[in-house]
């Protein structure tokens, strides 16, 4: 936990309620923290949906009031349609957010309390609409400070990754369901706070309707994909994430795309800011951010530019287990990236199980076609820290993969960047996938999970493009796993695993495929990184630190437990993910926010039409004048060429049932 800093160079106001005029008449709610007095500071932006007068206030003043005592007007932003902002939201990272986001930082310059200069910081949402509004290149905007971001909407988010259908496509729709049809609060909004609700229930429709009606990469996706077109970006970006976090990928593809000055850092951390984390050791980023604002906005010499392009937390060997509250290791630094230091390593495929060697052996085919149990012990993807989120020990589902092992390590080698998989491959059906897992083997034969990639195979040309396989023939294409830092220790083995299935994480094709490897070109690049006597040079980082946050209690509350069930008598699986459950009281603002989630894939094992996803969500908000509430529920089903996609929504108030509505959709299957 960071520590609570209480002395800072200026003193701070507080602007509960600011409302920011856009031209077509909409009104954003936000929250102002600046240096008391008059004068003109820089500004720094969040700009998000997710409700800050009573959703993410418990955690803003510790940031703003922060950054607002070291001389900066710091605002808090609810976009378009959601908290007490005015208007009507229909997808996310949409055009119109961005629009408004430009106007947004007109207006700020133009205030007599800012001096025309506008940052942009925030994680995942905020993260990503930084670098889109950064693209549209506002006057006022000189840098932004993305963190859990990613720079492409389409394949590396939450929706098709790897053009596999992901778990959390099905499974966020339904999360923002659950925000989106909440009201404003009548004491900031005014006496039309009623009218505006009703507005937002009848227009609350599932977004995952949007998001599979597009299962390729077209052009929905690329617009607000920063992959498109870096050059688009002209002022400096500080990106951070994590190693635990879903999109830490995204940080070594932001540095090498980008031309202006950049900074990237990727701690051990989940999906959290750097100096309040789940998974330690956490780090004094708010000193970083000063530091970083205070060289492009202030033009003071921090020193900040001098340090390495690329800062990331080399992991040590840890145990398979579920939950880590730390990571060891160290940090390391490349001056610039990609680095000229990192080492492809070429590490064959052989038949005979072995992993690496000198040569590759004969072209010899091995079929796989992988139970549905592959994948039940995966964990989690975009992880938060919280207990059952980690992958156990990988060899309950090597049991149903092509297993590879290299001879004993007779030194440590330590990876940094993306390995990638080389694969040359037939298949018996026109739509199969494949999930690629590389491990950490210990001596004793437990297997950690290091990295992940997982590839459509429709889709081993183009995400944009896919074509169906032709049963039979032989096809060459690259797998990339996700980025990561590791010190493979010596003794221990480098692992790979490959297979066709990896329930829940992606789902299943619509048939059950068996994929023939060919060996002899199939083979794993390493990116290795040798030693480097500059990283116990590295300056330190200072103690985690922040400002107070306002006053909240947190209630306990009771939801589903985290939970892998498998039926050996009936071949059905079951996961289950708790979403969002938790109680907190605002004790300033006299309010309470209550939420229960929960999210369950099943299937039946040699039937992949068999899985569903389910979705239950709950969420109330009492205030004096009454309680507000949302209640859904959500199925997802399959056939061989259509989804089904059902829905049902209830909003209350008071108890009492105001607004319902129920979607049964079925969308074609395209090559997924």
């Amino acid at each position: 936990m960071p520590e609570i800093r209480t002395d800072f160079p200026c003193a701070t106001e507080v602007i509960e309620t600011l409302w920011v005029p856009l031209p077509d008449g909409t009104r954003l709610a936000a929250k102002l923290w600046r240096p008391a007095g008059t004068g003109r500071h820089p500004a720094i932006l969040e700009y998000l949906p997710y409700r800050h007068r009573d959703g993410t206030r418990h955690r803003d003043q510790g940031l703003h009031g922060y950054l607002a005592a070291h001389g900066y007007a710091c605002l808090r932003v609810d976009i378009r349609g959601m908290g007490n902002s005015s208007g009507l939201l229909h997808d996310e990272y949409s055009l119109q957010e961005q629009l408004d986001g430009v106007d947004l930082i007109a207006w700020i310059a133009q205030q007599d309390w800012c001096d025309g200069q506008v940052a942009m910081i925030g994680i995942s949402w905020s993260g990503f609409n930084a670098l889109q509004i950064a693209a549209r290149r506002p006057p006022a905007l000189k840098t932004v400070i993305p963190v859990g971001f990613t720079d492409d909407r389409y394949a590396t988010d939450v929706h098709y990754v790897g053009g596999c259908l992901s778990k959390d496509n099905f499974d966020w729709s339904a999360t923002m369901l659950a925000q989106n049809d909440l009201p404003p609060d009548p004491a900031e909004f005014g006496p039309k706070w009623r009218e505006e609700w009703l507005k937002r229930a009848e227009v609350n429709e599932p977004w995952a309707h949007i998001w599979f009606a597009h299962q390729r990469r077209d052009a929905y996706w690329q617009q607000g994909s920063i992959c498109q077109d870096f050059s688009a970006i002209q002022v400096p970006v500080y990106a951070v994430s994590g190693w635990a976090d879903n999109y830490s990928e995204a940080v070594p593809r932001l540095l090498a795309g980008l031309t202006v000055p950049a900074r990237g850092l990727i701690g051990p951390w989940a999906h959290s800011f750097p100096q309040d984390v789940a998974v330690e050791p956490g780090i004094g980023w708010l000193q970083e951010v000063v530091r970083w604002c205070d060289h492009w906005m202030k033009g003071a010499p921090t020193g900040i530019m001098d340090e390495p392009m690329l800062r990331v937390w080399m992991q040590d060997s840890v145990r398979p287990a579920t939950c880590y509250t730390d990571r060891p290791g160290r940090w390391v630094g490349e001056p610039v990236w990609p680095s000229p230091r990192i080492i492809n390593a070429r590490y064959p495929l052989n038949r005979d199980g072995s992993l690496g060697g000198d040569a590759p052996g004969p072209e010899a085919p091995v079929p796989l076609c992988s139970p549905l149990w592959v994948g039940l012990t995966a964990g989690e993807v975009g992880r938060y820290g919280s207990d059952a989120d980690w992958p156990p020990d990988q060899r309950l589902d090597d049991g149903g993969s092509l297993v590879y092992r290299s001879a004993p390590l007779s030194e440590q080698t330590e990876i940094l960047g993306a390995p990638r998989l080389h694969l040359r491959f037939s298949v018996d059906k026109p739509v199969a996938l494949v999930a690629v897992r590389l491990s950490d083997i210990w001596p004793d034969g437990a297997a950690t999970r290091v990295t992940l990639g997982l590839l459509n195979l429709t889709h081993r040309d183009s995400h944009g493009s896919p074509t169906p396989l032709v049963p039979g023939q032989v096809y060459d294409t690259v797998v990339e796993l996700d980025d990561i830092a590791h010190a493979f220790p010596v003794g221990h083995r480098l692992g790979v695993g490959l297979s066709t299935t990896y329930y829940p994480i992606a789902h299943p094709s619509p048939e059950m495929a068996t994929l023939t490897l060919h060996h002899g070109a199939t083979a794993l690049i390493l990116p290795v990184r040798p030693p480097q006597d500059s990283d116990t040079a590295l300056r330190p980082f200072d103690p985690p630190e922040q400002a107070a946050n306002s006053p909240h209690t947190y209630h306990t509350t009771q939801g589903p437990p985290r939970r892998v069930t498998q039926d050996l008598l009936t071949g059905r699986y079951q996961v289950d993910f708790p979403r969002w459950t938790y109680g907190v009281e605002f004790h300033d603002i006299a309010t309470t926010v209550t939420s229960a989630g929960m999210v369950r894939h099943e299937v039946t094992e040699g039937d992949p039409l068999s899985a569903v996803t389910t979705t239950e969500y709950t969420v109330s908000i009492a205030r004096p004048d009454a309680t507000v509430g949302h209640q859904s529920k959500g199925r997802l089903s399959c056939d061989a060429t259509h989804f089904r996609l059902q829905t049902e929504l209830t909003v209350t108030e008071n108890g009492q049932t105001i607004f319902e509505r129920r979607w049964d959709k079925r969308i074609a299957r395209d090559l997924v």
